[in-house]
Order: C-alpha cells, then sequence, then structure tokens
C-alpha cells in the first residue's frame, strides 16, 4: 500500500466515524456537541492532510516549521471563534479530533499484520 492509498484510505473511514459520533453526540448532548464533533474531525483530517502532503515532500526543517505553526495558529483560532461564540462544545471537539489518531493506529496495525514476514 502507498502512503496515498493510506492517507485516503485514514481520511475516508475518519470522516465515516466522525459523522456517526457527531450523530450518537448530537442526539446526546444536543447541537453544540454535534458542531464540536463535526469541527474536531474536520480539523484533525485536514491537519492530517496536511501533514501526509508535507511528508511526501520532505523539505527543509524550517518548512515544516512555518507550516506546523501555521496549521495550529489557524486551528486554534478557529476554535477560539467556535468556543467563544458557544457553537461548539470543547468535549465534542475532543471526540472528533481522538478519532483520527485511533484511527491512524488500527490502520498501521493492520497494515502490520498483512505484510508480517512470520507467516
Amino acid at each position: 500500500m502507498t502512503a496515498s492509498e493510506l492517507t485516503a484510505r485514514v481520511t475516508v473511514t475518519t470522516a465515516l466515524a466522525v459523522v456517526a459520533l457527531a450523530l450518537v453526540a448530537g442526539w446526546l448532548g444536543g447541537t453544540p456537541v454535534l458542531a464540536g464533533v463535526l469541527a474536531g474531525g474536520t480539523l484533525a483530517v485536514l491537519g492530517f492532510r496536511a501533514l501526509a502532503s508535507r511528508a511526501t515532500v520532505a523539505g527543509a526543517a524550517t518548512g515544516w516549521l512555518l507550516t506546523a505553526g501555521l496549521r495550529f495558529a489557524a486551528a486554534g483560532a478557529i476554535l477560539a471563534v467556535l468556543f467563544v461564540t458557544g457553537w461548539a462544545h470543547p468535549i465534542g471537539v475532543l471526540v472528533g479530533y481522538s478519532a483520527l489518531p485511533v484511527i491512524v493506529v488500527v490502520h498501521g496495525l493492520r497494515l502490520a499484520r498483512e505484510s508480517a514476514s512470520w507467516r
């Protein structure tokens, strides 16, 4: 599996998981929690896609620092606006943002099992 295929799989799986989590969260906690899960999941996927595209064209260290700084500043600004206006609940954002690392680990373990040399 290539890096772009893995990136696509993680993106699609995360998007589906975030939508499912958002529906359950919206039913349990209302619209702000639903919006928080969607916002957190969207920011996680966008950050992952930016990181994956940057990793494929591995550049200078200053480019990584600048890109990461701008990405974190943009995510912080977006989250600040969502929190101040009350559109998104912080716990919902945490749930949405936490879906990505879990899915990356699951896909990584699955790939490791498929390509195991001991079989």
